[in-house]
């Protein structure tokens, strides 16, 4: 019988008190969390990451690390894949396209020709398309971009292998999406 409650008391212990622990481990800066129920309109959202020599970018309102710089070549969409799979930054792959949704995260609505927040500490975005990872469900031909030359941030799709815009690749986050 102590055996069941020594288990008992495990349990308890395992429901209580980790999540008290990770709670108050998730408010350091050393390692954030993504948290959706936040909208930072400040320079407090980007954060440049020295672990990765100043080319990266951790967006503390998704919990996405961006590159600083994104490329100011073009690309067709599978070229555009391949730049950024065999992307190094300061000694680390991982890099990837982002989705539509990741990529249109960084349009600030408020901002015209390029539409990013104020503020930022990205340098050399062109106010122009941008690939996502996203195919167009309803012409699989075709793949979404994000033009941040346009006041909202134009979403658009463009045949993959036919157009050449800019890339910005990604790290973190759930990756590319089935559409």
């Amino acid at each position: 019988m102590k055996r069941f409650y020594d288990l008992l008391i495990a349990i308890v212990a395992l429901f209580v008190f980790v999540p008290l622990v990770a709670a108050a481990d998730n408010d350091g800066d050393e390692h954030p969390v993504q948290r959706w129920d936040q909208k930072i309109n400040d320079p407090s959202r980007f954060k440049v990451l020295s672990a990765f020599g100043g080319h990266a970018v951790l967006d503390n309102e998704t919990g996405l690390v961006w590159q600083q710089s994104p490329s100011t070549s073009t690309f067709k969409w599978l070229n555009a894949q391949n730049h950024c799979n065999r992307l190094i930054i300061d000694g680390r792959l991982g890099w990837r396209l982002p989705t539509l949704q990741e990529l249109a995260s960084l349009v600030d609505p408020t901002q015209q020709f390029v539409s990013i927040p104020n503020g930022n500490p990205f340098s050399n975005v062109q106010g122009s398309g941008y690939w996502s990872a996203t195919t167009d469900a309803g012409n699989t031909a075709n793949a979404w971009h994000v033009d941040f030359s346009n006041l909202f941030g134009g979403v658009h799709s463009d045949d993959k292998g036919t157009f050449n815009f800019f890339v910005w690749c990604v790290r973190g986050g759930q990756g590319v999406d089935p559409q």
